[in-house]
């Protein structure tokens, strides 16, 4: 199916690795123009390299560091005309109350909840005055699931959905989409720390993560290509009335 993507220019937060690296694939295959920003320049520097080798589409790289209120400034400076934003930085640590200490929660919050209503207030200021955009925000199924041991994540998550449905609620009459995805265990290289993690707190041994991930639907958990997907589908004219809803990909895990 054709987007009809081709020429749009698009921001993905979070871009060096996992659903956001994906993302940023995804966009450039369907022919937009993909600005790449997180800390890592090198990934980010490889990630552009070759997607315009194998695209041809124009990618650009901004290094930058998401829980800093003038790095957000910049960024959405450097990239004043966007068609669509997808916020998805975000690293909230797992673990219970007693184990996420203030500092740590408010540091994960920084980039995750804060960083994306932020950086989301000073794009959909430039969004609104060319009168169209699209937003999304990939948040995590334990926000709608909330998970003891991912406390700060479960309720992080939870806050945005909620900043998704009341933004994107009444954003079309700016001419903007708002829209949040809520990926449940997805095959990267945070999800499988926090699932290894899980496991040796619970039984102490190895095998306790290939117990976790076989009790995942068809068994495993979901390849980042498969949330970039629905995300390049939503940014697209194809979801065009769609906005201040949060999409659930996770397998039905979260209906169980």
């Amino acid at each position: 199916m054709d987007l009809n993507l081709r020429g749009k220019s698009a921001l993905v937060t979070g871009a060096s690795k996992g659903i956001g690296a994906a993302t940023a694939e995804v966009l450039a295959e369907e022919g937009c123009e993909v600005h790449l920003a997180a800390r890592g320049a090198p990934a980010l520097e490889d990630l552009a390299r070759r997607l315009r080798v194998t695209y041809g589409v124009g990618a650009h790289v901004h290094p930058v560091d998401l829980r800093r209120s003038e790095d957000l400034a910049r960024l959405a400076a450097d990239v004043p005309d966007l068609d669509i934003l997808v916020n998805n930085a975000g690293d909230i640590p797992g673990g219970s109350l007693d184990a996420v200490d203030g500092r740590a929660w408010r540091h994960g919050w920084d980039l995750k909840v804060f960083g994306y209503v932020d950086l989301t207030r000073l794009i959909y200021a430039r969004m609104k005055t060319r009168g169209h955009g699209v937003i999304i925000n990939n948040i995590g199924m334990a926000g709608e699931r909330a998970d003891f041991d991912y406390i700060a994540g479960s309720s992080g998550n939870a806050a945005l959905m909620a900043f998704t449905r009341a933004l994107g609620g009444r954003s079309l009459g700016d001419g903007i989409r708002v829209v949040g995805v809520n990926p449940g265990p997805v095959a990267t290289e945070r999800i499988l720390t926090l699932l290894d993690a899980s496991a040796r707190s619970r039984s102490g041994a190895e095998s306790a993560y290939t117990e976790l991930t076989a009790a995942f639907p068809r068994g495993r958990a979901a390849a980042p290509r498969e949330v970039a997907d629905l995300i390049a589908f939503i940014a697209s004219d194809r979801s065009a009335y769609t906005s201040g809803v949060v999409f659930t990909i996770d397998g039905g895990m979260s209906a169980a």
